[in-house]
């Protein structure tokens, strides 16, 4: 057939074509098909693939592309990346899609980082530590031993632990190593709190004291209460010690020369926890910056304002029922911001600015587990049997450990968190070192570490 003819004959074709229904357009192809020999199939599979298999990836603007990625899950992205050279390189591409997936799964992020591949990276670092806390296979145990009697008092900063025990002696531990850094005698112990010189240590016989952990020296004897002292905090800038007392009051000290500068009455409980915190919100009564003091019994917690000045009165007192019906557990946290103290109806958190309750976190079967350490992402709380992790996003436990039979304690002071920058957030390097201590009835100290990274 001449060209002109056939190309006449073609049109024709293609307008009988187009007039028939799909299944008739159907049959005419098959029919086609049939009469097709290995030329014309071959031709037929080879313009069948690259009009079917397009690849919309290399296709599509990068813009784009990205904008359609976000809309699938990581999982699904990581399956994508296997496809080929050309999908991996894009989909790695996509900065936000990996920072995104990270900040879901409860990842600190720095934005200013704006490598891509770093932020895949992060976010298979992520995924893995987040599916070994959901398998309950993040941590690991230790111990450290030393103490002859009941170890009471902890308290835990920057890689160090330091102990307090009936012993008459307290000691500074090096976490990582289990190594006893420092050992001095001291009195019976029942609150501590250091730094790199001083140990500054709560008693039962109603004092508090000042030691120097090089030499082992007494630098400095708190004497006025008259209940054993279960709780100390102080400030080197503002030289203020303040402690709280089984004698109903919270001392203010100056914290260089020993003298009691104010008595703060009101409590009508054993004063267990006292913090001393700057300020970070503004409100009628405090400013941003401003030193506040919380000290907490077993049903109110009460605000102080506090500085370089004698004399203080209560700003507000918190509670969570009226007629006292409900008490309070003995582990507050203070951030500047947020107040969260655990009761047997659950978590309660204030905001400071106003004093008033957020929100009331009620876990399933509450009334056993009490707060260890609270922040932006996580929660870490605990009871007789288990350490566990809260996502406070969705309220939803998402990671137990089991705990040992740990020396039990109404007052708290016998266990406590360690490292808390990880509630903000995971980032990769703060899911290392403690996360939890308590004291056991053979007198030695129970820890539980993050595993190192797989």
């Amino acid at each position: 057939m001449e060209k002109k003819d056939f190309e006449a004959w073609l049109d024709n074709i293609s307008i009988t074509f187009l007039s028939l229904t799909d299944l008739q357009k159907n049959e005419t192809l098959d029919h086609l098909i049939s009469l097709s020999g290995a030329v014309q199939l071959r031709h037929l599979s080879n313009n069948l693939e690259i009009l079917l298999k397009r690849d919309f990836l290399k296709l599509l603007p990068l813009e784009l592309s990205f904008y359609l990625l976000k809309w699938l899950d990581p999982q699904t992205l990581l399956t994508c990346c296997l496809v080929s050279k050309q999908w991996n390189k894009v989909i790695s591409a996509c900065t936000e899609v990996w920072q995104t997936a990270c900040k879901n799964l409860g990842w600190q992020i720095d934005d200013s980082v704006q490598d891509p591949l770093h932020w895949k990276k992060v976010y298979l670092k992520a995924i893995l530590r987040m599916k070994q806390l959901k398998d309950h296979e993040a941590f690991e145990t230790s111990s450290l031993i030393g103490h002859s009697a009941r170890v009471y008092a902890l308290y835990y900063k920057d890689g160090l632990l330091c102990t307090g025990s009936d012993d008459l002696s307290a000691k500074l531990w090096d976490v990582s190593t289990g190594q006893c850094i420092y050992g001095i005698q001291t009195h019976t112990c029942a609150a501590v709190k250091f730094d790199e010189q001083k140990l500054v240590t709560g008693s039962f016989d109603n004092t508090v004291a000042c030691w120097e952990w090089s030499s082992g020296a007494k630098t400095q004897h708190f004497r006025g209460h008259t209940g054993a002292v279960f709780s100390v905090d102080y400030n080197d800038e503002l030289d203020i010690l303040v402690s709280g007392s089984a004698d109903f009051t919270v001392k203010v000290w100056a914290l260089s020369t020993g003298t009691c500068l104010n008595t703060l009455t009101g409590h009508t409980e054993w004063v267990t926890k006292v913090v001393l915190q700057k300020c970070k919100v503004k409100s009628l009564m405090h400013s941003p910056g401003d030193y506040i003091l919380l000290s907490a019994d077993k049903y109110e917690i009460k605000i102080w304002p506090i500085g370089r000045e004698i004399n203080c009165k209560c700003l507000k007192t918190l509670s969570v029922s009226e007629d006292r019906s409900i008490s309070l557990q003995p582990r507050l946290h203070f951030d500047g911001k947020y107040i969260v103290c655990s009761s047997a109806l659950g978590l309660y958190q204030w905001d400071f600015a106003s004093y008033d309750i957020l929100r009331v976190i009620k876990p399933p079967d509450f009334s056993n587990v009490s707060l260890l350490g609270f922040g932006e992402i996580f929660a870490l709380l605990f009871d007789h049997r288990y350490l566990y992790i809260m996502d406070l996003r969705t309220e939803k436990l998402i990671s137990r450990w089991p705990l040992p039979e740990y020396r039990k304690s109404k007052r708290g002071s016998s266990f406590l968190a360690g490292e808390m920058s990880w509630l903000n957030g995971l980032n990769g390097q703060n899911d290392m070192g403690l996360v939890f201590a308590t004291s056991m009835p053979d007198h030695s100290i129970h820890l539980v570490l993050w595993k190192e990274h797989g």
